[in-house]
């Protein structure tokens, strides 16, 4: 069993979870620890008792931590690329890709923590000077999900050790693996006792106490929007410092003048691609009626050509699902699609292989409305719709029609709708003619309405949230 990581020291506890290989059920990766409140209490505690000395330590302290573990992270890519397929179920190039942007996280902040600054500001009265100052938070949750196992738990610890904070991490229980394996690279990096600290387990149990400490002083959390909520509601009542990534519902727009080749591999990559299992996943796909047609066939065509099969093996383009409640959840909305009235044209059953996997062909719905439930509710699987549109106007204002703003792309050929697109979709990240999945590991994301609340993640950005600031004046 693989123990949970609290004060510098490997920690069992008496309950475990096996972890499934989602491309063959018959394969139990390992069985990883299974924390109760204690064990978060503990980590809470040992990460309270480090915090006076790291958010002191030395700038280039942290930066040489940083910068080892994504030196040993990019250095592993391979092998933990395929940990990452095995218990996720992405396919191997997706999972490769994924590790080395974990390993660039770590080096970018790396540098931020050695380009950590402050501000010196006049002031209006004579003989004093001001300085606005950064300071570490304090001891932050963080809890990630399943989705991107290895990604998502970077961009999180990487700015907050950065920044001089302490950690509790609490990974999703459907792929603990690859937080592991993190955990077990940061163990050697040289940092101190309760700097950083694992506890793995559900959600009711292990993520609640942290949201519910009053020992945390901030907490990131990315999954669902209802969760998100609860987290917030839980944090204001002790007015501790949170932020949300949620989900999205992303359109994709493709007008008469797109080139149909990149539209297709657009709405292929961004909506199928990773099994749709991406919150920047583009499941709306809003079409212009003098493309419509000929888009409609062309992506007919290319999803006959895509392999669905293990993620490991050589030639899948997509792999399974996560796990059967995931799978019975895609089902249900494939059938509530149709009965709603939208035409699948394409996929939605579920598939055999020779392993016995949570293998599902990618679903295309057409001739949608944007009022539909498979055009509002985030499904999380490889699932998309195509919402015939009049012309741009049309497209843009059933582009922006969601409760969420994550993510929007638009495929064309003409700049200055590209440029007013990129002004007036209501969201937080826009793309033009490129799938609306796949942000730079260097640049802020988040979005806007349901999909995102409180500083972006990622970037130089990440600072607003992982520090606070000290305004200090001197006089002559």
């Amino acid at each position: 069993m693989k123990p949970h990581y609290i004060n510098h020291q490997w920690v069992e506890s008496a309950a475990s979870c096996p972890n499934i290989n989602p491309s063959d059920i018959n394969d139990r990766i390992d069985d990883y620890g299974w924390a109760n409140r204690d064990a978060v209490d503990q980590a809470v505690a040992a990460a309270n008792n480090a915090f006076p000395a790291w958010g002191k330590v030395s700038i280039q302290t942290r930066a040489d931590a940083l910068d080892q573990i994504g030196s040993e992270l990019i250095q592993r890519r391979a092998e933990l690329a395929d940990l990452l397929a095995r218990e996720e179920g992405k396919v191997l190039a997706e999972a490769s890709a994924e590790v080395l942007r974990a390993g660039q996280i770590f080096k970018f902040f790396a540098g931020e923590a050695l380009r950590m600054g402050g501000q010196l500001i006049a002031s209006v009265r004579p003989g004093c000077e001001v300085e606005v100052l950064r300071e570490p938070m304090g001891v932050i949750g963080l809890i990630s999900p399943w989705n991107f196992p290895i990604a998502i738990p970077a961009w999180k610890i990487a700015p907050a050790l950065a920044y001089g904070n302490c950690v509790v991490f609490k990974p999703s229980e459907l792929a603990p693996g690859c937080a592991w394996a993190l955990t077990e690279i940061i163990s050697r990096a040289g940092l101190p006792a309760g700097v950083f600290n694992l506890v793995m387990g559900a959600g009711a149990d292990v993520g609640q106490a942290l949201i519910e400490s009053d020992q945390i002083n901030a907490i990131s959390f990315t999954g669902s929007v209802a969760t998100g909520k609860r987290i917030a509601q839980a944090a204001m009542q002790r007015l501790t410092k949170v932020q949300l990534e949620m989900g999205g519902k992303n359109p994709l727009v493709v007008l008469d003048d797109a080139h149909l080749e990149t539209a297709v591999n657009c709405a292929v990559n961004g909506a199928y691609f990773s099994a749709g299992q991406r919150c920047t996943a583009s499941s709306r796909l809003i079409v212009t009626k003098n493309i419509y047609k000929a888009f409609v066939e062309a992506l007919i065509n290319r999803l006959r050509e895509l392999s669905i099969g293990d993620a490991r093996a050589s030639g899948s383009d997509i792999g399974p699902v996560v796990d059967q409640q995931q799978l019975d959840k895609d089902l249900r909305y494939i059938a509530l699609g149709q009965k709603e009235g939208a035409r699948l044209v394409f996929g939605g059953d579920r598939l055999k292989r020779e392993t016995d996997g949570y293998y599902l062909n990618p679903a295309l719905f057409i001739d949608a409305d944007n009022t539909m439930r498979i055009a509002r509710e985030e499904i999380f699987g490889p699932v998309a719709c195509i919402i015939p549109a009049d012309n741009y106007e049309h497209a843009l204002e059933i582009a922006n029609d969601s409760d969420f703003g994550l993510s929007a792309g638009i495929c064309t050929t003409t700049l200055k709708t590209a440029m007013h697109f990129k002004r007036n979709a209501q969201a937080g990240m826009v793309m033009v003619n490129l799938p609306t999945a796949g942000v730079d590991y260097h640049v802020p994301f988040g979005g806007t309405k349901a999909s995102s609340y409180g500083p972006r993640e990622q970037g130089a950005q990440a600072i607003e949230f992982f520090t606070r600031t000290k305004t200090a004046y001197t006089a002559d």
